[in-house]
């Protein structure tokens, strides 16, 4: 333990994993080890896809790689911890190590969702205003893009892990959770933690709002665009090319919103099935992407059929 004249922190947590189904860990591990390996497998066979494939330096396809390299480090940082803890009763996580897992978790989420913001943007600029779509998304732009989103991310949840470390912890080191979570932390703190919550919900919700008010606006004016268009295969196309960043969208955003207001509101949710949401957020859309993208999207689809069936399509050619 650390102990000074104001604060006092232990040298480690006890992360339980899930509260009341502690005897059922092994099998847990199993999903989440699986989620891990087919995130790692499905996202290096979209970037690989993209880079291999020249028709693909496009846009849309370089906002999905991002969003596939930031898919891989999220389940990086949350996988191999919640596996040491379901298959070899790993709960120990230094003090350090738990706000450095904490700071990624939550910079990853923020910059995820600043991704689909991205990608909505691009689909609105490829449907509204399509004669125009190379000379507003140049390569500066996505690049310049990206690197908001990420600077946006680091900026917003910096003051969390700061704020946390001049916190004293007295009595408990024990989280209920699987992971390092922002407000599983805070509440073991002995003492007022009024400004950690409030900047904690500050930030979750102007991210939702904001990013979600965007994508709203982007996809009210591609769909303005589309009903406009006489031709049904045109608007069926149109539609088409945007399904599966919708269904990325919801992916992403359902399970994120279940968890956020169990934690502040949904105090009858048991413990473990907000764990449960909580570990799904963060393990599932990483692994749907690349297969809603792989489906949905010939392009990436046709490639990928090529790469690893090559016979089969040429004779299908």
């Amino acid at each position: 333990m650390v102990d000074n004249a104001t604060h006092f922190h232990f040298s480690s947590f006890f992360l339980v994993g899930i509260p009341g189904l502690q005897d059922y860990h092994c099998w847990f591990g199993i999903p989440v080890c699986l989620l891990f390996a087919l995130t790692l497998l499905g996202n290096s066979v979209i970037i690989t896809t993209v880079k291999l494939e020249p028709s693909l330096h496009q846009p849309m396809y370089f906002f999905l790689c991002m969003l596939a390299v930031n898919d891989m480090a999220l389940a990086s940082s949350t996988a191999p911890k919640m596996l040491g803890i379901f298959w070899f009763d790993d709960h120990r996580v230094s003090f350090n190590s738990c706000l450095v897992q904490m700071y990624f978790i939550h910079t990853l989420c923020i910059i995820e969702s600043a991704m689909l913001v991205a990608m909505a943007f691009d689909r609105y600029v490829a449907i509204c205003v399509p004669l125009h779509y190379t000379s507003i998304l140049t390569t500066s732009m996505v690049i310049k893009m990206g690197l908001v989103g990420v600077s946006r991310a680091i900026l917003m949840v910096l003051p969390c892990p700061l704020l946390i470390i001049k916190l004293p912890y007295h009595t408990n080191c024990v989280i209920n959770h699987a992971y390092c979570e922002h407000m599983a932390i805070v509440k073991l703190a002995s003492a007022n933690t009024f400004i950690n919550r409030a900047y904690g919900i500050s930030v979750a919700l102007s991210v939702t709002i904001i990013d979600l008010m965007l994508i709203a606006t982007s996809y009210i004016k591609i769909l303005q665009a589309v009903f406009r268009l006489s031709s049904q295969n045109a608007r069926s196309k149109a539609l088409g090319t945007c399904a599966a960043h919708v269904c990325t969208i919801l992916v992403s955003y359902i399970p994120a919103l279940f968890s956020f207001l169990t934690h502040r509101i949904g105090k009858k949710v048991p413990p473990s099935v907000h764990i449960i949401f909580a570990s799904v957020y963060l393990l599932v859309p990483p692994t749907a992407n690349p297969l809603v993208y792989g489906v949905k999207t010939k392009q990436i689809r046709d490639r990928v059929v090529g790469l690893f069936f090559p016979k089969k399509n040429i004779s299908e050619k």
